[in-house]
């Protein structure tokens, strides 16, 4: 059963690349504005399954489609892509000494028969202070634009964060360990591929 990745994002793919899943890959555009007073953990589940189902309705069975969105929080704020570089500045200094949480909601559509299966992921990210001059020379490595609260933990963010509690790959894009669960559960595995 091949498996299909609802997402453009090239972070989780390479999550399941290094995993050495054999996989393809469907963009799955969708609008991501939150609704009116909309809970983080219910807009990333919503997004995740309108992903998955975007790409279901175009792709052809025997697969598993696998739709993830991700957002970072801190405290009840999400902290989205930064539109600018002062935005970016904004971000890294609201997260400098605190911890935080990121979110990811994934879907799983088995095919031909519609099997589903969902869940969200949460990982708390401790963030050492860091200074202006670092927070410059980040973001003179424009590393930060692209990525959700302004910095990815798998590049040269990753030296301003002494720990985390839950699943590194979360913070990267796709609950990676989880989701081999939940992809068993519909009975795939390496061997059917």
């Amino acid at each position: 059963m091949k498996l299909i990745l609802a997402s453009s994002s090239p972070r989780r793919a390479e999550i399941l690349a290094n995993a050495g899943l054999p996989f393809s890959v469907l963009s799955s555009a969708v609008d991501e504005s939150p609704h009116p007073g909309e809970a983080p953990s219910a807009l990333v589940q919503r997004l995740a399954n309108a992903k998955a189902d975007l790409v279901a309705a175009r792709a052809v069975g025997p697969a598993i489609i696998i739709g993830a969105d991700t957002v970072v929080m801190l405290g009840d704020k999400i902290l989205g892509k930064p539109g600018s570089p002062e935005d970016a500045r904004q971000m890294l200094r609201q997260l400098s000494g605190r911890t935080h949480s990121v979110l990811t909601g994934v879907a799983l559509i088995r095919l031909p028969d519609g099997e589903r299966r969902q869940f969200i992921e949460s990982t708390l990210v401790h963030f050492r202070s860091i200074t202006e001059e670092e927070i410059s020379y980040y973001l003179a490595t424009g590393e930060p634009y692209d990525k959700a609260g302004a910095y990815a933990i798998q590049g040269r963010a990753g030296r301003y964060i002494p720990r985390i509690e839950g699943c590194y790959f979360n913070v990267v894009g796709l609950p990676l360990s989880r989701v081999l669960t939940e992809l068993q559960s519909l009975g795939w595995s390496a061997n059917s591929v």
